[in-house]
């Protein structure tokens, strides 16, 4: 039988670091990817990684057990991925002559019939990931779990210790800079 998360952490903590192993094997999936939805490149999404399982075998003490160890973790992954996010502030513009080919024809589509531009997922996520990497490190972080991850405002509260008037002002305002990365692309392609 397998130990518990709890009996792992009882055994970290009373200085067997061996048995840090299985909650590593068992989280990196998750923590991975994670990491993904804020990194591009494999090498910053390991990096990131590195950095969370680092930072929890440091911290393992202040884990108190009132909730499951998966959710102390992803908490700490969403911060991790956040200071990533302000460190590498990722404010590139992007260009008309940036975009592929899908993306122009679905901005093309877009523009000159919204509605009917929801027919190619895959370009509208290539453009929507583009406009992501243009947003502040709070934007970004915000509209990526309440839109991407479909969490709740609480659980955005909870995860990055804003309080939940503060999600919802950096929900707003992400919208907004959003809709202004698309005008400003889109401007740049009808110009």
């Amino acid at each position: 039988m397998e130990p518990t998360d709890a009996e792992l952490i009882a055994a970290v903590l009373q200085g067997d670091a061996t048995r840090f192993e299985p909650l590593i094997a068992k989280y990196s999936p998750r923590v991975f990817a994670t990491a993904r939805r804020y990194a591009r490149r494999e090498s910053e999404v390991e990096d990131i990684v590195q950095e969370v399982w680092f930072k929890a075998f440091q911290k393992l003490s202040s884990f108190r057990g009132e909730a499951p160890f998966e959710h102390w973790l992803m908490r700490l992954a969403v911060r991790t991925c956040y200071d990533f996010l302000r460190q590498h502030q990722r404010r590139r513009e992007a260009t008309f002559s940036e975009l592929s080919d899908p993306e122009n024809d679905w901005l093309d589509q877009f523009v000159a019939a919204p509605e009917e531009a929801r027919d190619d997922a895959a370009a509208a996520r290539e453009l929507i990931e583009r406009v992501l990497e243009m947003l502040p490190p709070a934007a970004r972080l915000v509209i990526t779990l309440l839109e991407i991850e479909d969490r709740s405002v609480k659980e955005i509260a909870e995860l990055t210790g804003w309080s939940v008037p503060l999600v919802k002002v950096r929900a707003f305002r992400a919208r907004a800079e959003m809709r202004k990365c698309l005008e400003r692309i889109a401007q740049e392609k009808y110009l």
